[in-house]
């Protein structure tokens, strides 16, 4: 980010979430970005904010100075996976469902407020948040995607799958009449004693 004069801004904050997203950082930098990402000041529990809590400028219910935005959330946790760091992509969609069953209808919101976990036993909800909103509604199912590791080829009516991951509280998930250029597939994932498959 950078401020009004065109200098860095020196904030902590979810952005740097995104690089790993996009594929832009070399590795070694990637690998700080989840550490520092995934540290208590920005990892509620629910979810990464978008400011971490040691920065001046935090608020937990501040629009873009603290809160939880899970589709940013969705962004990071493929990065996560892009990167190779599956402990942190589980963690973060563990969460992120968590507080999706502190919603009506476990639809998550636009926003929720950056309050700890340890603090609150429910995510604390930001009174003006879009309810439902188009990209929070898609969170569970693309962080699903990631972690099972689903790569399609439209064009070639191919699906790759990479890497599945369940986290511990799934023993198994099947997608039906999933869709890939002209074709369709179902497709059950199982815990094994070896990985997933």
């Amino acid at each position: 980010a950078l401020t009004g004069d065109g200098s860095q801004a020196g904030v902590c904050s979810s952005n740097a979430g995104h690089a790993l997203w996009a594929g832009i950082a070399d590795p070694e930098k990637a690998r700080g970005v989840r550490r520092r990402l995934m540290r208590s000041d920005l990892f509620s529990g629910w979810g990464i904010r978008t400011l971490a809590t040691s920065e001046v400028g935090y608020s937990p219910i501040g629009y873009h100075v603290g809160t939880v935005w899970p589709h940013d959330n969705s962004l990071i946790l493929r990065g996560f996976r892009r990167y190779g760091y599956d402990g942190a992509s589980l963690r973060l969609f563990e969460g992120m469902v968590q507080a999706a069953t502190d919603f009506d209808l476990y639809r998550l919101p636009e926003l929720f407020a950056g309050f700890s976990r340890r603090d609150y036993e429910v995510p604390v909800h930001y009174p003006l948040a879009n309810k439902p909103q188009a990209w929070a509604a898609g969170t569970i199912p693309d962080m699903l995607a990631a972690l099972l590791g689903l790569r399609p080829d439209a064009a070639a009516s191919r699906l790759h799958v990479v890497r599945p991951l369940l986290p511990e509280f799934l023993s198994w998930v099947d997608l039906k009449d999933l869709r890939v250029g002209r074709h369709m597939v179902d497709l059950r994932f199982v815990r094994t004693p070896s990985g997933v498959a």
